[in-house]
């Protein structure tokens, strides 16, 4: 895959909401907000006014949507201003209502609005839905929050997928190198360095005490996914007397390094993709053979001709490397769509990959029209602000041996790859690091984490319960994420603790049934 692709693997994009719950068409945003009383401490009184402010609802049937305001720079808070997308479904039950409970769906580079459009469903007509609005927001720079991270043009977007970067000669790196600095130029040109600057989990997080504020809860309620535990997290050590209940479900652990995070990841998919073997083995035809011992040879036999041959495609693209890779991987996420991945497998067999380009579409957020929603450059701005980049072509080229080894079902066969990659170049300084969180008086939390999530390893949940002292609700599966999914075992605990701060007993375990 392309050397700025990869990463989006490596790290986490697609929330398995976008795979489990239903599509709903996305509301636009409201008027805004006017004057009122800030609810809760507020941090600095320059402050004040974003803190205070109301919000007017729009209908956005069958939600309320609006915009938040807030500092683009909390450096320069009289400064430029954004505007976060807000959506909102009331409680059905408001003389028992608690509150907001609000959800980020992961990415980073997701929009909450949409995620919430989808959640929403499922929460109707339980306890949550009765007691608590569910409010979903598109943090700064990302989905319809203004202004909005912009990088490349759907044209230039397809051209990347194309392209699949994978000579690593000198002329080769050179020519990845080159290619990054420019992807980086168009960032900073179309999207602005100030923006840049402040679209960190560090800033994103602030926001979220805003949000508290505006929508009139004395402390907030959330539940983050994949990356949102990391937004959850970073909430928690900037804003601890402001939590009432936090569910973090698919862990990040805090202080793991980028290499490792990304090798731990490798060996998710891997683990994943071995479990997708077994279970093809004895389907007939299973396009990866009927010997799961032998099913990374099988695969890599299957795939790696489209380096060099890309597939035509019914709509006239091609199916390249990087799009059957980032296909393979997004079925990954959960035994659900391994079925249409075993389809998209054998079509592939037969010289046909629309299953696949479908998948990689999908994960790479471009829509019917040939539009991109813009995730996929939102993903990397953030990514690039939230770690420290890695600049020494030798840590590039041991890290991408170990990946290489953790999962050899990915492995191209063209040797590391030392290239720096586009956070190497970023044209803004990053403004966080992994480290332990350190929180004190945060009131007690809760930590989900599935054995078999590939994304975002059962290991890092350990580690990160252990860090926040919350307790872990262990969930045996193969799936990236469980909470709010149909597993009543989940469910009924998540539940409990957001409506009564029921905590799970210690050892708290549920199974997710294959599909």
């Amino acid at each position: 895959m392309s050397r700025r692709g990869s990463g989006r693997v490596l790290l986490v994009l697609v929330a398995l909401l976008g795979l489990l719950l239903p599509a709903v068409a996305a509301c636009g945003a409201g008027p805004g907000s006017t004057v009122g009383a800030a609810v809760g401490p507020v941090p600095a009184p320059e402050l004040q006014r974003f803190y205070a402010q109301e919000l007017v609802w729009s209908r956005c049937a069958p939600f309320d949507c609006t915009y938040l305001r807030v500092p683009l720079d909390y450096g320069q808070p009289a400064g430029r201003t954004a505007r976060l997308a807000v959506l909102r479904q009331r409680a059905s039950q408001p003389d028992r209502r608690i509150g907001s409970l609000v959800i980020n769906p992961g990415g980073p580079g997701e929009s909450g609005t949409d995620a919430a459009t989808g959640l929403a469903k499922r929460v109707r007509n339980t306890p949550l839905g009765e007691r608590f609005d569910l409010v979903g927001f598109d943090p700064r720079g990302v989905g319809k929050s203004e202004p909005a991270i912009e990088c490349f043009t759907a044209t230039e977007q397809d051209a990347d997928r194309a392209d699949a970067q994978l000579d690593n000669s000198p002329a080769g790196v050179a020519r990845q190198e080159g290619k990054a600095k420019d992807y980086d130029a168009k960032c900073a040109q179309r999207s602005g360095a100030d923006l840049l600057a402040n679209v960190g989990t560090r800033d994103a997080a602030r926001d979220m005490d805003v949000l508290r504020s505006a929508l009139g809860d004395q402390k907030l309620t959330y539940l983050g996914y994949s990356y949102g535990t990391r937004l959850g997290y970073t909430y928690a050590e900037q804003f601890p007397n402001n939590v009432r209940a936090l569910v973090l479900d698919g862990a990040l652990d805090p202080d793991q390094t980028q290499i490792d995070r990304s090798v731990a990841q490798s060996a998710g998919f891997q683990r994943a993709f071995d479990a997708f073997a077994a279970w093809c083995a004895p389907k007939r035809p299973c396009p990866i053979g009927n010997d799961p011992a032998a099913a990374n040879e099988v695969f890599r036999d299957l795939v790696l001709p489209t380096i060099t041959a890309p597939v035509p495609l019914s709509d006239g693209r091609i199916l390249s490397y990087n799009d059957a890779m980032t296909g393979t991987i997004s079925a990954l996420y959960s035994a659900r769509r391994w079925e249409q991945l075993r389809h998209g497998l054998v079509e592939l067999a037969g010289g046909h990959g629309d299953v696949l380009m479908e998948l990689a579409d999908s994960y790479q957020g471009r829509g019917p029209d040939g539009s991109y929603d813009r995730s996929s450059d939102a993903f990397t701005a953030i990514r690039c602000v939230d770690d420290k980049p890695i600049t020494d072509p030798a840590v590039l080229a041991e890290s991408d041996r170990r990946s290489r080894a953790a999962a050899p079902f990915r492995d191209d066969g063209r040797g590391v790859d030392p290239a720096r990659d586009v956070c190497a170049f970023w044209p803004v300084p990053h403004t966080g690091e992994p480290h332990q969180p350190e929180v004190a008086g945060l009131p007690q939390t809760v930590v989900i984490s599935v054995t078999g999530d590939p994304a975002t390893p059962y290991q890092a949940g350990v580690n990160l319960a252990r860090s926040l002292n919350a307790r872990l609700i262990s969930v045996q599966g193969s799936q990236h994420t469980a909470a709010l999914h149909g597993n009543r075992c989940v469910d009924d605990l998540v539940t409990s603790y957001l409506t009564d701060l029921a905590v799970p007993a210690e050892g708290a375990h549920c199974t997710i049934a294959p599909s």
